[in-house]
């Protein structure tokens, strides 16, 4: 088990409010393996992560994962480089956290593709379910968001770097689930 930050599915070296708490996020993850009667499940395959990189920003994009209206993310390729994290893979799995670091759902990958900021659409912009959930206002936070994040690093981000494209589904708890 890893844990990571999240916005917009970016992993950050920011944390964005209080560790998350390992134990109940593996009291949940345990929980989901007995529902699903452990078909498939490694008990190390998950991250334990917020989304964003402040704790306001965690829980307004764990709220719209809430509602149903976000079922998409984007990281760039460099920041699991830089971190020296493998790529997601389809079936993987992530526990959601919020501000306070306290678990809130499961996550799983459901398809990923690999492409250049140009090659997001309106489609993946809309899943996102951020903003107005146009293609223009993904772009504009997204592109301030990068620059921001690999700032922090000390790189400069550029439209050219590849980013991992997630769509996902939410698979526990029963009552958040998809």
């Amino acid at each position: 088990m890893v844990w990571h930050d999240r916005m917009y599915g970016l992993r950050t070296r920011r944390q964005p409010g209080r560790r998350p708490d390992v134990d109940a996020a593996r009291t949940m993850w345990q929980a989901y393996a007995e529902h699903r009667g452990g078909a498939g499940l490694d008990d190390a395959d998950y991250t334990v992560e917020h989304f964003g990189d402040t704790a306001g920003l965690a829980d307004e994009l764990l709220d719209i994962v809430l509602t149903g209206r976000k079922r998409a993310t984007a990281e760039l390729v460099s920041e699991f480089a830089h971190r020296g994290d493998p790529l997601p893979r389809i079936g993987s799995h992530w526990i959601a956290c919020d501000s306070t670091g306290a678990p809130q759902i499961i996550i799983r990958s459901t398809a990923l593709r690999i492409g250049p900021f140009t090659s997001a659409d309106a489609d993946f912009a809309f899943a996102e379910g951020e903003d107005d959930r146009t293609l223009e206002s993904w772009q504009r936070e997204h592109r301030r968001y990068w620059e921001r994040t690999s700032a922090a690093r000390g790189a400069e981000w550029s439209e050219s770097e590849e980013i991992v494209f997630e769509h996902f589904a939410v698979v526990w708890p029963p009552e958040h689930a998809d």
